[in-house]
Formats: structure tokens, sequence, C-alpha cells
């Protein structure tokens, strides 16, 4: 995502200095604050250093002494999200599954609420809260008798088997049964079907009848056990594969 004015790299955000009064207008847990209230509401797009400034009751220039730069809001703002997702102590003092499954859970949970996080074309800085979940996800694998690229291995799965489904949920939230992109794409893939070059879909349709098959994928899409369901499944397959069983 292109920033709105020039500087270094957004790492900077973390270490340089701050302004000097004893009383700062500004802090960055403040700007990250209203930067996410106003991706929530909005979207992504509503985060140009000029409509912030706005919302923070600061001129442009003040809000540029704190973040040079968009990309620097955006490294804190997703410091805040990725904030949301460390996981109390507690839940991650079980077996390696119990934790990795709760890792996944918080992941969950917090990406479905703040589905713009898909909208940012480049990943910002690490902060200190990314770091932070960074350390969990090895913490939650601290029990197994594990390389540092198995563990790896483990934790890019498992975020990329979260991300997806975060991802397809968001694209589902207009697909319901009664919208009416969901009814266009019924009629739409029945108008393929005749042509022959769909056959399982075909046969699903002839042993079950369209409406039918189409209530059982968007029902499957919705269902709130699916996530565990296959987290479970993969989790087993690693079990498998690494030896990790009693």
């Amino acid at each position: 995502m292109a920033s709105d004015s020039g500087g270094g790299p957004a790492i900077d955000v973390w270490t340089r200095e701050r302004p000097g009064s004893r009383r700062p207008r500004l802090s960055p847990g403040r700007i990250a604050e209203v930067a996410m209230r106003l991706a929530d509401e909005e979207g992504v797009e509503a985060l140009s250093m000029r409509r912030l400034a706005a919302e923070l009751d600061a001129g442009t220039m003040t809000l540029y002494h704190y973040v040079r730069t968009k990309d620097e809001v955006l490294a804190l703002v997703i410091d805040r999200v990725m904030g949301e997702i460390i996981v109390p102590a507690d839940e991650l003092s079980g077996s390696w599954r119990e934790a990795v499954t709760a890792v996944a859970h918080r992941t969950r949970d917090c990406l479905l609420r703040h589905p713009w996080m898909f909208d940012i074309a480049e990943d910002p800085s690490l902060g200190p809260n990314g770091v932070r979940h960074f350390d969990q996800s090895l913490q939650a694998l601290a029990s197994v008798d594990l390389d540092l690229e198995q563990r790896l291995d483990i934790i890019h799965v498992v975020d990329e088997y979260v991300f997806g489904y975060c991802l397809q949920a968001r694209e589902d939230q207009s697909f319901d049964e009664g919208s009416p992109h969901a009814r266009a794409m019924f009629d739409y893939v029945m108008e393929l079907l005749p042509g022959g070059d769909y056959p399982q879909l075909a046969e699903l349709v002839d042993a079950d009848g369209a409406e039918s098959v189409w209530r059982r994928v968007l029902a499957h899409n919705a269902d709130p056990e699916r996530f565990d369901r296959n987290l479970a499944r993969l989790l087993d397959g690693i079990e498998r594969d690494l030896g990790l069983g009693d």
C-alpha cells in the first residue's frame, strides 16, 4: 500500500524518539485506537493521514510528528489488532494441540472482527504484539521434541488454514440463501450444467435436485462447527506425520 508521504521504513515507528514535550498531544496507542475504529467502521481505505488527523482533532502536520507515512499508521493499527490475538497464559498450559487450538481460535475470532485486514496489500513492519504472537506460537509447541523448521511448518500451516477460513468467511458474508447474489449465482450454475462440462455437479443435481444441493452447499459454508472439525483433521495429520501422539 502506498505511503501518503516520504520517509524511512515503517519499522521506524517503533524505534525513533517521540516529540519531546512532557505531555505529548498524541500517542501511538491513541493513534492506533482511532485508526482501528475507522477501519472497522469504514474500511482500510478511510485511513488517510488527513482523515485520521481530523478524527484525532489534530492538524495533519501535527500527526506527522508521530507517524510519517500511512505505512506507519498501518504498522500501529495492525499491531493493535495483533494485541487481540495474544492468548491468556493459562490457555497455553495444556497439550500442544490444546495450545495450538487456542491460538487458532483467537486468531480466527480477531480476523472475523476485523475483515479489512485482508485489504492491506503489503505487510507493515512487525510490532511488539506481532512478535509476542509469534513467541506464543512457539510456546504452544514448546512441549514437543521437534526442530525449529518442523515447528515453523506447524505454525505456518495452521496460520494458512485460519487465514484461508477467515478470508472465505468474509466472501460468504453476503452469500446466504435469500440474497440476490446467491440466487444469481445459482441461476448461472444451472445454466452451465446442461453443457456437460461439470459432470459431478450434474450428478448431484440429478440425484438430489438443484435446490436441495444448493441449500446443502450454503448450509455447509455457514456451519459453525466446520472450523473446529477441519482444524482437528489438520492436527491429526500433523500428529501422525511427526509422531506426536501419546
